[in-house]
C-alpha cells in the first residue's frame, strides 16, 4: 500500500528531504511540496550579493528550479499556502483547497525576520530580506536611488546588506543597540569591525535603540527615529535577526523551545509525535558545547537536517535501522566586511560564563602567512578556555584575506571535545605562503596554555 510523505517548504531543508525520499522509496510512494513563495532550493545566504551586484540575478542562487524537482518526481506545489496541521486526522490545511492527508509529514518552514511592534515599522520602503522575493523588492527600492539608506541591526543581515549599498554609492547609516557591531563577537574584534565600516563611509551608530518610523503623508518612511535623535532616511532596511517560522507548529501543539523553535531529537523526529518531522531554520538544534538547546538558521544545518530527516522516514517505511543523526552545532559563523574577513565558533567569553564555565580568554595578533613573505597580511584571533578541564570553548577571528576560515580547525576541536593543549599538538599544514610555522589557531592555543601557568 502506498504512503504520503508531505513537505512543508521547499527550499533547503524541504528540498533535501523530498529529494532524498524520491531517491529511496518505491515510486508508488509520493511525495509532496508545498510551497508558499515563487522559489524552491535557493541561497537566501547570497541575497546580500545579488544586492550589491556581485551575483548577477536570483536565478544564479538557485541550486535546483522547481521544474527540475518536478522532473525527479517530486509533486511540488507552488503559492500553496499550509494554514494548520493537524495531528489527530493527519491532514494539513491549505489555502484554496482541500485538506491534503498525510502519512508522514515534515515541516521545513524556515525562519523569518524580527519585526519589532515599532510605530511606523509597516511603512513603504522598509525592507526585510530573508527571501529572493524580499531581495528583489530591495533591488527595486534601491532603483528608485534613495538619498539616504538606514541599516537597522548589525548583525551578519546588517553588515552585509550595508557593504552591498555602500558598493553601490548609496549613503549609508547603519544603527545598533549594541556597543560594537557583530554583538556575537568580542567588543575589542567589534571594534575592528566598526572602525573598518567608518573607514568605508558608513555612519554608525552604536548604543542607539531604534523607537519608531516617521512616515510621510503617502505613508513612506522618511526618518528612523532613537530616543534622542531623528535619522533621515528614504530607504530602511531591517537587520535585527529572525525566529522560527513556527506558527503552524504552535497550532498543532508541537513542543517549541529557543526563538520558537520546535524541538526534535537527533534524528530530526518531533519529540512526542512519531509521525512528524521537522528541519532547517525552524527547528532547535543541540549545542556540543553547553548541551543546551539553541536556535540557529544557517543552510548548512539545514542541508544537514534534511538528509537526516530523510534517513530516518525512510528507515521507518522500508522497515531499516536510520543511518545518520544530527550532533548539533558548535555555533560556527563566517562573513566579512569589504576586505575585513570575521569567523567565530564555540562560545565567547560571556556565553562561557553564562553557560558555567571559568573561562580563560587570550587575544593574540599574528599573520596569515610567513612574516617574512611579501605583504602578509594581520589577523587577531581570541580563544577561550575553560580554566579547570583545559577543554576549548570557541575561539573568533578578525583579519585580511584568507584569516577567517582558520576558524574551521577550532569547529572540528570543539566538536571533537580536544583541549588547548591538545590543540597546540594537531598536525596542521604548513609552507611559508599559507601560514606561519604555527598555525593562527595554534598561536591562541599556546598563549592560552600560558595563561593556564603552564
Amino acid at each position: 500500500m502506498s504512503s504520503r510523505v508531505v513537505v512543508i517548504g521547499g527550499d533547503a531543508a524541504g528540498m533535501t528531504v523530498a529529494s532524498a525520499l524520491r531517491r529511496r522509496l518505491p515510486k508508488d510512494d509520493e511525495v509532496v511540496v508545498l510551497e508558499r513563495g515563487s522559489w524552491t532550493s535557493y541561497s537566501a545566504c547570497g541575497i546580500p550579493y545579488w544586492i550589491s551586484g556581485e551575483v548577477e540575478s536570483a536565478e544564479a542562487l538557485v541550486a535546483r528550479s522547481v521544474d527540475e524537482h518536478r522532473a525527479n518526481g517530486i509533486d511540488v506545489r507552488m503559492g500553496v499556502e499550509a494554514t494548520a496541521i493537524d495531528p489527530g486526522a493527519r491532514t494539513v490545511s491549505v489555502n484554496g483547497a482541500d485538506d491534503l492527508t498525510y502519512d508522514r509529514l515534515v515541516i521545513a518552514t524556515g525562519a523569518e525576520p524580527v519585526r519589532p511592534d515599532l510605530p511606523g515599522i509597516d511603512g513603504a520602503g522598509i525592507y526585510g530580506v530573508q527571501t529572493l522575493d524580499d531581495g528583489q523588492a530591495l533591488i527595486d527600492g534601491l532603483a528608485e536611488k534613495p538619498r539616504k539608506v538606514v541599516v537597522v541591526g548589525s548583525g551578519y543581515v546588517g553588515l552585509e546588506i550595508a557593504e552591498a549599498c555602500v558598493a553601490r554609492g548609496f549613503d549609508t547609516t547603519v544603527i545598533d543597540r549594541s556597543r560594537t557591531p557583530l554583538s556575537i563577537i568580542e567588543p575589542q574584534l567589534g571594534e575592528q569591525v566598526a572602525a573598518a565600516m567608518r573607514k568605508h563611509g558608513i555612519r554608525l551608530l552604536s548604543d542607539t535603540a531604534v523607537t519608531g518610523f516617521t512616515l510621510d503623508d503617502s505613508g513612506r518612511v522618511c526618518a528612523v527615529m532613537t530616543k534622542d535623535d531623528s535619522i533621515d532616511a528614504d530607504l530602511v532596511v531591517l537587520g535585527l535577526g529572525v525566529t522560527a517560522r513556527s506558527a503552524l507548529a504552535a497550532g498543532a501543539g508541537l513542543p517549541l523551545g529557543a526563538k520558537g523553535g520546535i524541538v526534535v531529537d537527533d534524528h530530526q523526529r518531533v519529540v512526542g509525535f512519531d509521525d512528524i518531522w521537522a528541519a532547517g531554520d525552524c527547528v532547535v538544534a543541540k549545542d556540543r558545547v553547553t548541551g543546551d538547546l539553541i536556535h540557529v538558521p544557517l543552510g548548512t544545518h539545514a542541508n544537514k537536517q534534511g538528509m537526516v530527516a530523510a534517513d530516518s522516514i525512510a528507515a521507518q517505511m522500508l522497515g531499516e535501522t536510520p543511518r545518520i543523526s544530527f550532533p548539533g552545532v558548535v555555533r560556527t559563523a563566517i562573513t566579512k566586511f569589504c576586505a575585513l574577513e570575521i569567523s567565530r565558533t564555540g562560545l565567547g567569553e560571556r556565553l562561557a560564563v553564562d553557560a558555567g564555565f571559568d573561562p580563560v580568554t587570550v587575544s593574540i595578533e599574528t599573520t596569515n602567512f610567513a612574516g617574512y613573505m611579501p605583504d602578509p597580511g594581520t589577523m587577531t584571533v581570541v580563544m577561550v578556555a575553560d580554566r579547570s578541564t583545559r577543554r576549548l570553548l570557541g575561539a573568533q577571528i578578525v583579519g585580511a584575506e584568507d584569516s577567517a576560515l582558520r576558524i574551521d580547525v577550532a569547529a572540528t576541536a570543539l566538536a571533537a571535545g580536544l583541549t588547548i593543549d591538545e590543540v597546540v599538538m594537531l598536525d596542521l599544514a604548513y609552507a611559508p605562503p599559507f601560514s606561519s610555522v604555527w598555525s593562527p589557531i595554534q598561536v591562541a592555543a599556546r598563549a592560552a596554555v600560558k595563561a593556564l601557568g603552564n
